[in-house]
Formats: C-alpha cells, sequence, structure tokens
C-alpha cells in the first residue's frame, strides 16, 4: 500500500501535489504585529478602537495577505495604521496552534513618514518609553517591549 501511495505521488504533478497538500492540512490566519522603536528607543503604541475597552493599548499590526510576506505584512499594516515607514528586522515571537492562528512579531525600525492615524481602527498613536507604559496595554505586548521571556 506505502508503495502504491508513493508511486501515485510521484506520478502527479506539482500544483497536483500542491492542491491535495492543501485539502488535506490546516489553515491559519497569520497575525503579525510590528516592536516598532523609533532612534531613541522609545516605541510606538496605539489605542486601538476594536480591543478590549480593558486593554485597548497594543503595538501595530495585522492579517497577512494572500502572496505578502510577514515582512511587508508589518510594512503595511505599520503604514496603514500610522502613516509611518518602518524597516523590519529580525523576529521577536512566534505562536501557533491558537483557535488556527498564527501569531509573529518582528522588530522594527522607525525610519520616516508623519504620524497620521487611522481613525477607523486606531484612537490614539504615540511614542513611549519602554519605563512608561500606559496602562490597559496587552500583556505580550509589554513582555516583546521589555524583552522579556514570552
Amino acid at each position: 500500500m506505502k508503495r502504491l501511495v508513493a508511486r501515485v505521488w510521484h506520478s502527479m504533478a506539482g500544483p497536483l501535489q500542491w492542491r491535495v497538500v492543501y485539502l488535506r492540512h490546516a489553515k491559519f490566519v497569520v497575525g503579525v504585529t510590528g516592536v516598532v522603536r523609533d532612534a531613541d528607543g522609545n516605541v510606538l503604541l496605539l489605542k486601538h478602537r476594536l480591543w478590549p475597552v480593558a486593554r485597548p493599548w497594543g503595538l501595530p499590526g495585522g492579517y497577512a495577505k494572500r502572496g505578502e510576506t510577514f515582512e511587508e505584512t508589518v510594512v503595511r499594516e505599520v503604514r496603514e495604521e500610522t502613516g509611518l515607514d518602518v524597516k523590519v528586522g529580525r523576529p521577536a515571537y512566534l505562536r501557533s496552534g491558537y483557535r488556527m492562528r498564527l501569531e509573529i512579531a518582528y522588530e522594527a525600525r522607525y525610519v520616516g513618514g508623519t504620524l497620521r492615524i487611522d481613525p477607523m481602527e486606531v484612537l490614539e498613536a504615540g511614542w513611549f518609553a519602554p519605563e512608561e507604559l500606559p496602562e490597559g496595554l496587552q500583556d505580550l505586548h509589554r513582555r516583546l517591549i521589555l524583552g522579556e521571556p514570552v
């Protein structure tokens, strides 16, 4: 039986193999976050309109689009939410298995642009020193900013 399966698999063309793999495996939504810092080490935080009222503050981010790299997602989401441009650095966090969602965070550096929030998603935005983070900040985001284990 194993030989038959292997023979059938090898006889299929690449696109058909990928279709079988796609249909057979779980699908995930990918949430991408940017830990954006300026030249002074301050971090960009947003007060999100659609987040829980008790903890609305957090890092910029959103969901990856089909065909987009995760680094491109950080750049796009920061620009959409704040009008700012960033250069993406190293990954800072990765988590999978939570309700069919993959979460990844990247370090990022502010490189330009003028702060202009998207009022549909963001109530406020500002630069905060790591020792002066606002109340109502997501715990995971606080740990990412401070470099604590997550």
